[in-house]
């Protein structure tokens, strides 16, 4: 009786094993803290991901510009000559009209800087302005829709002599473009490397 009763049990361990029950056996100590439980043919489902990292990873919403230019270079051109003049009184609209027409980081990083210097008196106070023009434009070899940004720059200010005899400087940007319906460009990314 002994013998019958072991061999109805291991049977019934073994159906369960068999069944794909989803009863697997790991030892705690040997098992990862986020390995998951279930085989790779059987991913853990979005409610138990989310039980797990107690995050619901949900897809980014698709950000919309309100424009864009007919060609990448026409895209950088705008973009970069309306970020390098303003005056103290338009830095912060000027960024937030660059925001706009932006998605992705360089929409952020516009919105950040318009905010920033809203709120920064300083400029007002010294009259602070900066002026140039975009010198060349040119594809970054290897990275498609990546374009190298060369400006000539001169800061100015009307209320302190802080920039009193500052000659005009050369700067580089990286802009990086994508293409937004209905089939226009615009700036995904804004980095100024010096």
């Amino acid at each position: 009786m002994v013998s019958t009763r072991r061999a109805s049990t291991a049977a019934a361990v073994a159906a369960l094993a068999l069944s794909g029950c989803g009863l697997t056996l790991h030892p705690v100590a040997s098992r990862p803290a986020d390995t998951p439980t279930q085989s790779p043919a059987h991913p853990p489902t979005l409610a138990q991901r989310a039980g797990r990292t107690h995050e619901l990873a949900t897809p980014a919403p698709a950000q919309t510009a309100a424009g864009g230019w007919r060609s990448p270079v026409e895209a950088v051109q705008v973009f970069a000559t309306t970020y390098i003049n303003w005056t103290a009184t338009t830095v912060a609209t000027r960024l937030r009209a660059l925001a706009q027409v932006s998605v992705g980081q360089a929409r952020a990083a516009m919105t950040l800087a318009a905010s920033q210097v809203h709120s920064d008196g300083t400029l007002a106070r010294a009259g602070i302005g900066n002026s140039g023009g975009v010198e060349a434009i040119g594809p970054v070899r290897g990275h498609p829709d990546q374009y190298a940004v060369v400006t000539r720059e001169q800061t100015t200010a009307t209320n302190t002599g802080a920039y009193a005899g500052l000659q005009p400087a050369w700067h580089v940007s990286l802009a990086t473009v994508t293409r937004v319906p209905p089939g226009l460009w615009v700036l995904s990314a804004w980095q100024p490397e010096s």
